[in-house]
């Protein structure tokens, strides 16, 4: 996947924490399905639409609905939690 400049000045755990719904107990995957607070998108399906838009983070955000910086908290979020998003991203294209 191609390196998403980030516009954000915030560092990934800000991010996280003012974006990112952490109370991942109650997804059936945990942190593995982690999502987005306001829009509910979940991080997997953000990770998985860059790759349909090649990388294109407005894209995304376009395709979603959602500001550029909630794709880039998903970002944050997927670079701390990489085995298990790929695993849920795995598992939704099988």
């Amino acid at each position: 996947m191609a390196r998403i400049r980030r516009s954000s000045k915030l560092d990934d755990q800000q991010l996280i924490d003012l974006y990112i719904d952490q109370d991942v107990d109650r997804y059936p995957g945990g942190r593995a399905d982690a999502r987005l607070r306001d829009s509910g998108v979940s991080v997997w399906a953000i990770v998985s639409f860059l790759k349909v838009y090649e990388g294109i983070a407005s894209k995304v955000a376009e395709h979603f609905d959602m500001r550029p910086v909630e794709v880039e908290a998903a970002l944050a979020y997927y670079r701390l939690n990489k085995a298990r998003v790929d695993a849920r991203v795995a598992l939704n294209e099988a």
